[in-house]
């Protein structure tokens, strides 16, 4: 994928926020890796306080892994240099989203990781979505601490005391689709508590869950035969 070709990328899932409801206003955001040629790997991030509907691909700010800005004439969001500190510190990751969304932040808030109580969350997850200690807004603090939570970890989402979720993913796709199931099963394990007392998931089973939803589940690619594996 080319540069313009991402912005627009990057335009199209940020409208996919508000749609899920996992944003108030102008908070949260999605950030890109992107290789420029030349001159190694550097992000695309929403523009700091650009409401939504505001957006265009054109408002990304390109900037560096150490969040300097090279391209564009807004200022990037308040967590580019989270964002530039995960990219840096876990090379997979080619994609990240920041959420406020209401029933994982409440978890948050609480302190609290969301148990694993249901089988799309342990297929998605592969467990329950870890919090992670309290961190500073600005600095590279929240990268350091979803880095340390996260790496290693089958979860590619967080949710961090007092603040939100970020999620992580090879893909920007891939790091929103985590963060629309992170709210889904937080709101429905939020729920199930309400009703009583939820019962888990043996890990055995988690284990087996995980396994089948990220080795078999969906279409699978086609052998050099034309068949499926």
């Amino acid at each position: 994928m080319n540069h313009a070709e991402l912005r627009r990328e990057l335009h199209t899932l940020h409208l996919e926020l508000p749609k899920n409801a996992l944003v108030a206003w102008t908070s949260g955001n999605v950030s890109a890796r992107v290789s420029v040629d030349g001159m190694g790997d550097h992000m695309l991030i929403k523009p700091s306080g650009v409401t939504f509907e505001d957006l265009l691909p054109e408002s990304m700010v390109l900037t560096d892994m150490n969040a300097q800005v090279l391209e564009g004439d807004l200022s990037p969001s308040s967590d580019t240099a989270t964002h530039a500190y995960i990219y840096r510190h876990l090379p997979e990751v080619g994609g990240i989203v920041h959420t406020h969304s209401p029933y994982a932040t409440a978890w948050a808030a609480n302190a609290r990781e969301i148990p694993c109580f249901l089988t799309a969350m342990a297929d998605e997850f592969g467990g329950p979505i870890p919090c992670g200690n309290f961190a500073l807004i600005g600095g590279e603090q929240i990268g350091a601490e979803v880095v340390r939570v996260l790496r290693g970890h089958r979860s590619p989402a967080i949710i961090l005391q007092n603040h939100g979720v970020f999620t992580i993913g090879k893909t920007p796709r891939a790091a929103l689709k985590a963060a629309v199931m992170a709210e889904d099963v937080a709101r429905t394990a939020f729920l199930a508590m309400q009703l009583g007392t939820p019962v888990p998931i043996a890990q055995a089973d988690i284990d087996s869950l995980y396994d089948r939803y990220t080795n078999v589940y969906g279409q699978q690619q086609a052998t050099s035969t034309g068949e499926a594996p």
